[in-house]
């Protein structure tokens, strides 16, 4: 420790025994660098920043998912939301509420961690439920507006250089939420990317891809009708192809094309292909 307790980042991680990447993706993710710096000096951390980063070493160590630590570790207060709260409020089309939720359980787990162990589980249960009883589409449509409404709210990161990714859906088809989703968890880490949205026609997909000549094309269809009406191999041309979707079960694909298998694989191999800084 030197000048007045204030510690240089070197110093703060052999104390706690990470690396400096680690403490700078701290910084850049979770918002766990200096709370206060100085213009033209090189930054420093104090006590109280040192305590944060202690917290959340201890926490990640206990098996807290790192958003969710970090949230502790700055002092966030408050439960984070569980399934049956989510449940609870679209059963009585709360829709408030459930936008409340939904968005202080991606700002406490993270996009990935709040999508893959709640909201898509949630998502599974209101269509299962939805199944048995019949109807249900007005709980599923509160749902998805509520999830949709979170997870434009992380932000929107400045675009620097090729453009990393470009998102849209097959023609004819209306998920878009799964696009939302990953261009969230994204731009969480500072990765921009373009939604086109639902039933982008051909035409307007390859006219995009030409324009903005992408690192990488996500393609989400849900149906197979719907999967193969895209021009892959057209785009394959220019950019790197990802499919999301079951629409692509079974239909030819181009060489290269990948197919994540969540959305944290998604979000990883975009960062790979586009070479952007994770």
């Amino acid at each position: 420790m030197s000048d007045g307790a204030r510690w240089s980042a070197g110093a703060v991680a052999r104390t706690l025994g990470i690396s400096p990447t680690t403490l700078r993706t701290w910084d850049r993710r979770y918002g766990l660098g200096p709370r206060t710096r100085e213009e033209g000096k090189h930054r420093r951390y104090d006590d109280i920043d040192v305590a944060r980063l202690r917290r959340m070493l201890e926490l990640t160590g206990q098996g807290v998912a790192p958003a969710a630590a970090a949230t502790m570790a700055r002092g966030g207060v408050g439960p984070v939301p569980e399934f049956h709260d989510l449940v609870s409020a679209s059963d009585r089309l709360d829709a408030p509420r459930l936008t409340r939720l939904t968005t202080a359980l991606v700002s406490a787990l993270g996009v990935v961690e709040a999508w893959e162990a709640v909201l898509m589980p949630f998502l599974v249960e209101l269509g299962e439920r939805a199944e048995d009883r019949g109807g249900g589409i007005g709980v599923e449509h509160v749902a998805t507006d509520a999830m949709l409404q979170a997870l434009h709210r992380v932000g929107d990161p400045v675009e620097n250089g090729r453009l990393p990714a470009l998102l849209a859906s097959a023609p004819e088809e209306q998920h878009t939420l799964p696009l939302v989703a990953l261009a969230a968890a994204l731009a969480e880490r500072g990765c921009p990317s373009r939604n086109l949205g639902a039933r982008v026609p051909p035409a307007a997909l390859l006219s995009a891809v030409r324009l903005l000549s992408p690192s990488t094309v996500v393609l989400w269809a849900h149906d197979r009708a719907h999967a193969r009406s895209v021009p892959l191999e057209e785009v394959a041309e220019v950019s790197a192809v990802l499919l999301g979707g079951s629409g692509w079960d079974g239909l030819p694909l181009p060489e290269g094309a990948r197919r994540p298998v969540s959305l944290r694989d998604a979000v990883e191999t975009v960062f790979i292909i586009s070479g952007v800084p994770s």
